[in-house]
């Protein structure tokens, strides 16, 4: 199967949580990020602050945090069809695990 090559051009922040991300085919989105704020590598960007120093990688063409949360960039451009999947993963992840058990 082929997985078309995407690059993040530009972003802007229009409201707490919401990028507006822009491609390099010309495609716009705005995200808001807030359903999956959660767990070990997303939780800690609620904290606006943190979120809102969100940058542009250039060398991997995607948003990156200086958490080191990033997203695969073809993600966030079909994000109306990834979000729910990335939401779920992300509530998996941020499920507690028995000692020992894989997470």
């Amino acid at each position: 199967m082929s997985h078309p090559v995407c690059k993040v051009k530009s972003f802007a922040i229009v409201r707490p949580y919401t990028l507006k991300v822009g491609f390099d085919d010309g495609l716009s989105r705005e995200i808001d990020f807030r359903p999956i704020l959660q767990g070990e590598l997303y939780g800690p960007l609620r904290d606006v602050r943190l979120f809102e120093q969100v940058a542009l990688d250039s060398e991997v063409h995607t948003l990156v945090w200086p958490n080191g949360a990033d997203f695969d960039p073809a993600t966030l451009h079909d994000w109306p069809a990834q979000a729910e999947v990335v939401a779920k993963a992300v509530e998996h992840w941020s499920e507690p695990h028995p000692a020992g058990a894989p997470g």
